[in-house]
């Protein structure tokens, strides 16, 4: 009997002195979820909001909720007398020998963040990064990969693409395709702008506005060069430079106007014996 009151007396004394505690951890533990899950809403409709690429906004709502969660357990276990610091100074020891071995992939990581929440680029962009030029294919969390003109893959780390300059070709709608075309020293200058102002003038996908210029640009070592250059929507760039190029030719045939060779004169000199 004196044992079992002994005991009674023991759990009534556990009871009195954690019961409180244990009470207001669990209040916490619940209080603190609910505010987790209102402010992982909050950050889903802000990102919803501006547009946030998918895979990336799932990964940050993923990241934002185990974080907050294993704070708010940290604060429980300490309300309830569980030791943390031991705890907390692991998982600080254990997060920086992970983050100097993935050093490397955590900048790509980082990059990637950047470049999904930025957008430099989209998919279906045809951008020049790093040495290399294509048409985005996908942007994952560490690499960017690209398809070139003739179908090859080339997959980049985003690191380096976030850290340095990016080409974007495909931002703007419109684009201005400059080209050079040279007659001869002997042709007409005025007929030759007429000619050039004709082809132009012909290709319908050349916008009106804004308008396109035809300028003697050089006097060259054997030709008079004009620079010409025409505004069109960014998806007939490539179209309208070769149509261009075949249209001024066979024009300039039509009309008589030569396009020079690259030539040089040579004038020999006899030098008369003694």
């Amino acid at each position: 009997m004196d044992m079992v009151q002994e005991h009674s007396g023991k759990i009534i004394e556990l009871l009195l002195g954690y019961g409180p505690k244990l009470l207001l951890a669990l209040v916490v533990l619940i209080v603190g979820l609910w505010v987790i899950n209102r402010v992982v809403a909050l950050i889903n409709a802000a990102m919803t909001k501006k547009e946030v690429e998918l895979t990336l906004k799932r990964f940050l709502l993923s990241l934002t909720g185990i974080m907050l969660k294993a704070l708010l357990l940290i604060s429980v276990a300490s309300m309830i007398g569980i030791e943390t610091t031991s705890f907390i100074a692991v998982l600080g020891a254990a997060g920086l020998a992970i983050g100097l071995a993935l050093q490397g992939s955590l900048s790509n990581f980082a990059g990637g963040v950047l470049l999904l929440f930025f957008k430099p680029y989209k998919v279906g962009d045809f951008i020049e990064a790093q040495g290399h030029a294509g048409t985005v294919h996908s942007i994952q969390i560490f690499t960017t990969m690209l398809k070139t003109a003739d179908n090859k893959t080339i997959i980049i780390p985003n690191g380096p693409i976030a850290n340095d300059s990016i080409i974007n070709y495909s931002s703007e709608a419109t684009r201005r395709v400059d080209m050079v075309f040279g007659i001869g020293y002997d042709d007409d200058i005025d007929r030759a702008k007429e000619i050039l102002k004709g082809v132009i003038e012909a290709d319908s996908r050349i916008l009106k506005e804004p308008a396109a210029t035809v300028l003697l640009a050089e006097l060259a070592d054997s030709s008079v060069n004009f620079n010409v250059r025409v505004w069109v929507n960014a998806a007939d760039y490539w179209g309208v430079y070769f149509a261009m190029q075949e249209a001024v030719k066979k024009a300039f045939d039509s009309e008589g106007v030569s396009i020079p060779y690259p030539q040089r004169d040579v004038h020999l000199y006899q030098v008369a014996a003694d």
